[in-house]
């Protein structure tokens, strides 16, 4: 997923860990770059095999996902 909203970041990745899947948020500290406006979106990664599943698990929570 991507998103400029550093609160959701945490939470999805929360969601995530809570159930057993690796994450990684990524683009954390492009604020350096973009004087801390929060333009530039961050993602949360996660393997590939654990895709169909934490897909399942954003939605689940109302969350939007990118198309």
């Amino acid at each position: 997923m991507r998103t400029t909203d550093p609160t959701l970041v945490a939470f999805v990745t929360a969601l995530l860990r809570g159930e057993g899947i690796d994450c990684f948020p990524v683009d954390v500290h492009m604020s350096v770059l973009e004087g801390s406006i929060g333009i530039l979106p961050r993602r949360i990664l996660v393997r590939e095999r654990d895709l169909f599943l934490a897909r399942a698990i954003v939605a689940d929570n109302g969350i939007p996902l990118d198309p």
